[in-house]
């Protein structure tokens, strides 16, 4: 049997509705955050019946917020989630808290590239992120299948690594919160969930 990678991203956080960059940094799920994290922990549990598994998270709160959220739906004992520093969010550096309006005021053609978040003073590169996550992935076991609890740039750059994406193809993929990527043998399907807001 071939190892599936499933890759997702954290759910909506307070930095995210504020349109702040977190890198780094941290802050908590929102209400909607918390309610994404359980539409994908729903779907999760259909692809993931009666297989064996293991649930990663990057050590920063949000992610680690989402992945207990999802052991609770896939019944995973919380403390058997592996948190890896490898599968933190690109460091920002100086552009960490800092909003994206403010930003566009200080420089108006910023968003016209999908990789603009590197264009930060002191930013973490590509290739230094990649790197991490290659390590990360050596170390793993090829037997289980593995959930990644990360984050919207570190899953670019794991999904870019998985697939053999170049770096242009790599910045075209999105990064939602309301959905995951299963990865399989250099291939990549899309499940989106159902987000049930009151």
């Amino acid at each position: 049997m071939t190892r599936k990678i499933f890759v997702l991203r954290h759910g909506e956080t307070q930095f995210n509705a504020e349109q702040k960059l977190q890198g780094h940094c941290n802050s908590p799920l929102t209400a909607k955050g918390a309610a994404q994290a359980q539409g994908v922990a729903a779907q999760l549990k259909t692809h993931l019946a009666e297989q064996n598994f293991t649930v990663y998270s990057s050590p920063l709160g949000r992610a680690v917020q989402t992945a207990h959220i999802i052991c609770e739906t896939l019944s995973y004992c919380p403390t058997r989630v592996v948190e890896d520093p490898r599968l933190k969010e690109f460091s920002l550096g100086t552009w960490e808290q800092r909003t994206i309006p403010s930003l566009t005021l200080e420089h108006p053609t910023l968003l016209e590239n999908n990789d603009w978040y590197l264009n930060a003073p002191q930013s973490e590169t590509y290739d230094a992120v990649q790197a991490r996550l290659t390590h990360w992935l050596s170390e793993i076991p090829e037997s289980d299948n593995v959930v990644v609890v990360s984050h919207g740039l570190t899953g670019i750059a794991l999904r870019g690594l998985l697939l053999g994406l170049s770096y242009e193809q790599a910045w075209t993929q999105d990064l939602p919160q309301d959905a995951f990527f299963i990865i399989e043998n250099q291939s990549v399907t899309r499940v989106n969930c159902e987000v049930k807001t009151t």
